[in-house]
């Protein structure tokens, strides 16, 4: 199979929720920088390799801002990261400001010490899901509204600051965000998820907490550099992130576990040994969405014989570089105990996501507890009857499940 020199269209079709189209392995040999044309249909540049895919993550050339915004290559119609963000006079400054600020909420200590907190949530959860299972005449229940979705959401709330009764709602709001096939209802959502944001803002601000959203009033108040609509967007964006990926990263998980059930079996039989190798092969294989994540370029650049122009937009496939054979042995198979660990699933550099402590130490007590108390876990549906989400992010509907 050979690729020919015109743009690709974007995205590329999948067989199924756990696999990529063929294609990339094509284009990561062949053309791991190829222009294409996004969902939006617009011009891009779309990167497979790992290694392409690594520098570009870390390359301060390269930004979430745009030199001319209006101009910028729009990637999705959906209002995640559907084109470019922040200031560009600014960026970096913002940056390394949101760094400071969040750092400390989201460290691996501050994860630890969340640790009985959430084991106590799953295990209440797998509690209420026996109960289901027990009552069910065919013994199924969903995992996915049982236990996938509920626990990244309280976890989140609890670590923001909000509250968890409204979590239908920014639910819902999230969900429409990320659609892809909404059009314009989907900017509105996020216009409507802002709006509610400055409500909770405002409500905080006369009585702060030990809460993250606490602590970036605090910071906007004492800082007049610091743009009260930057803050906005920034507590939209942790609460949107913080549960939506975990979410999908929970079902990714399950699926690639429970289709092959040898690697199930191997975790069962020793949960706490094998959960932080199994979880980082999730993070590694687990493929949320289609497209990859977007930036422009502030200056011209030469990549790998490709000449990208300042303003031009890049989509660095994760996905892909973590699936790239000159990189990992029998790339396309999950493997827990292969010897190459370091992948991109949660990015790389400066840019490296700062809630990669949160998201491992949920993955870890899901799955080390799923293993243990429910070692007959098995799928109530075959992968290819399972409904794909139509979001940027992906991911399933439903994880109907038995045991």
């Amino acid at each position: 199979m050979s690729v020919a020199a015109e743009r690709l269209q974007l995205p590329f079709p999948r067989p199924n929720v756990l696999d990529l189209a063929p294609l990339y392995e094509v284009l990561r040999r062949e053309m791991p920088i190829t222009p294409v044309t996004t969902p939006a249909g617009d011009p891009a540049w779309l990167v497979t390799r790992f290694t392409e895919v690594r520098d570009l993550l870390s390359d301060k050339r390269l930004g979430r801002s745009h030199p001319e915004p209006d101009k910028a290559s729009r990637i999705t119609t959906a209002a995640v990261q559907d084109g470019p963000t922040g200031n560009y006079e600014t960026e970096e400054a913002d940056h390394t400001r949101m760094r400071r600020l969040l750092t400390p909420a989201f460290s691996a200590k501050r994860m630890r010490m969340l640790h009985d907190y959430m084991q106590q949530l799953v295990d209440g959860y797998i509690d209420q899901l026996l109960v289901e299972h027990a009552a069910a005449p065919d013994g199924v229940v969903d995992l996915h509204t049982g236990l996938a979705f509920p626990l990244p959401v309280s976890v989140i709330c609890r670590l923001l600051g909000v509250p968890e009764d409204d979590r239908e709602y920014f639910h819902t709001l999230s969900e429409r965000m990320a659609n892809l096939a909404i059009g314009d209802d989907a900017h509105k959502a996020r216009e409507e998820f802002s709006r509610y944001m400055v409500g909770l803002v405002e409500t905080k601000r006369s009585q702060l907490g030990e809460d993250v959203i606490s602590d970036l009033v605090r910071a906007q108040s004492a800082d007049e550099t610091y743009d009260y609509a930057e803050m906005i967007r920034l507590c939209v964006g942790l609460l949107f992130a913080g549960h939506e990926t975990t979410v999908n990263r929970i079902g990714l998980g399950t699926l690639f576990l429970l289709t092959r059930p040898d690697q199930w079996q191997a975790l069962a039989a020793d949960p706490d040994g094998r959960v932080n190798a199994t979880v980082e092969e999730i993070m590694r294989l687990g493929a949320p969405g289609d497209l990859g994540l977007l930036r422009y370029a502030h200056v011209d650049l030469d990549v790998a014989g490709v000449t990208i122009n300042r303003g031009d937009a890049v989509i660095l496939s994760v996905n892909a570089a973590n699936r790239d054979t000159s990189v990992y042995s029998d790339a396309e198979t999950f493997n827990p105990d292969r010897p190459e660990k370091p992948h991109l699933g949660f990015g790389h550099g400066g840019h490296f996501c700062i809630g990669a402590s949160l998201a491992r130490t949920e993955l870890r007590v899901v799955f080390a507890t799923l293993a243990r108390r429910l070692p007959g876990l098995r799928l109530a549906k075959q992968l290819d009857e399972l409904e794909v989400r139509t979001t940027l992010t992906g991911g399933v509907t439903a994880l109907p499940v038995t045991w």
